[in-house]
């Protein structure tokens, strides 16, 4: 049985748990379930389709429950993850078999879509998001802002080295970027507390890193490699968003890289039988503090479902972490900068290339 406290304290300090007659999010969730469930693949070449819909479909999925279990922030995440795919499959969809098959076709709509994207692909100013509440609908919209970009970019380069399909669903991908942020300025701006004031991450990133760097090690990193590489693409990409500027992206991916981090750790975090108890006080401390916590209540969500999925096992290893780590590291990002961490003098440059957000 869920902890009254903590059940309390997630339903009371997220204003969006109580949806509204309309609901934005529960109807753009339905719109994906819908685009899902009766897309169908523009022919018997249209392999990419199969390879969406096989990676969409459990995400979506897993969004619908948070949306059941009534964790909205958590439901929010999972969307931005779910749709993207999903939106460049419905972009893909509107395209000519010229388009799709062709090298001059490909680059010409390439060019037209950089005029449709042309606001997006500047560099993203911290001041035009500014306005959107709570924290963590900001923080969505600073990750997804310069994505548009980045993928635009891959386009051109992707479809020319491998095929104009795979090229043109970079090109969806920047779309649906653009289109998400779209979305999360639509959402209603239910949180009234005081924005968080962030600071550069730099230090926090750095020791981050150098736990990562420490623990790659075989036979660890050789088992878990992929893990590794998702851990530190996070990290990557809150370094690029603090350069830009843009802190509560920053923080967001700063603390997912913690969590994909959290199984990496030798030894993993150890799941206390209290570790419910624990979460609860965690919590009631951000409830008593007038501020917006909305992404501090996101890994508190992210906790209570790890916990409904894993803790009769005693494999909940992801909401130890938030626990144990995360909501620790979130506090002291709010807080001053610690001290650069030493870093050792570079011996060899190794140069990694590697496709966006991957």
């Amino acid at each position: 049985m869920r902890a009254p406290l903590f059940a309390f304290l997630l339903l009371a300090a997220n204003a969006a748990a109580a949806p509204p007659a309309a609901d934005p999010l529960a109807d753009e969730v339905a719109r994906w379930d819908t685009f899902l469930r009766t897309h169908v693949a523009a022919g018997p070449t249209d392999t990419l389709w199969a390879e969406v819909k096989q990676g969409s479909e459990p995400a979506l999925q897993r969004t619908q429950q948070a949306l059941r279990d009534r964790h909205r922030l958590l439901a929010l995440l999972r969307l931005s993850v779910a749709r993207e795919g999903l939106a460049a499959a419905a972009y893909m969809s509107q395209r000519t078999p010229a388009e799709r098959t062709e090298r001059a076709p490909f680059e010409a709509e390439w060019a037209r879509m950089g005029g449709v994207l042309r606001a997006a692909l500047a560099p993203p100013a911290p001041a035009t998001l500014e306005g959107l509440r709570p924290a963590l609908v900001r923080a969505l919209a600073e990750a997804a802002q310069p994505q548009v970009k980045v993928y635009y970019d891959a386009s051109l380069d992707y479809g020319r080295s491998t095929t104009p399909e795979s090229g043109l669903y970079y090109l969806g991908s920047a779309q649906a970027a653009q289109e998400f942020v779209g979305f999360l300025r639509t959402l209603p701006a239910h949180e009234a507390a005081a924005p968080p004031r962030l600071r550069a991450l730099g230090p926090d990133l750095d020791a981050l890193e150098g736990e990562m760097l420490a623990a790659y090690r075989p036979p660890l990193s050789i088992d878990r490699h992929r893990d590794f590489i998702l851990a530190h693409s996070a990290l990557k990409e809150a370094r690029e968003l603090d350069a830009l500027g843009l802190r509560h992206g920053a923080l967001l991916r700063y603390l997912q890289a913690a969590v994909r981090f959290a199984p990496l750790r030798a030894p993993a975090p150890a799941v206390a039988p209290d570790l419910r108890l624990r979460l609860d006080r965690l919590a009631a401390e951000l409830g008593r503090e007038r501020a917006d916590h909305s992404i501090a209540r996101l890994f508190l969500e992210v906790a209570e479902a790890d916990l409904a999925e894993h803790a009769q096992e005693g494999a909940a290893v992801n909401a130890a972490a938030v626990a144990a780590d995360v909501l620790p590291r979130y506090r002291a990002a709010l807080g001053p900068a610690p001290a650069p961490v030493p870093r050792p003098d570079p011996r060899v440059t190794v140069t990694l290339v590697r496709w966006p957000y991957t």
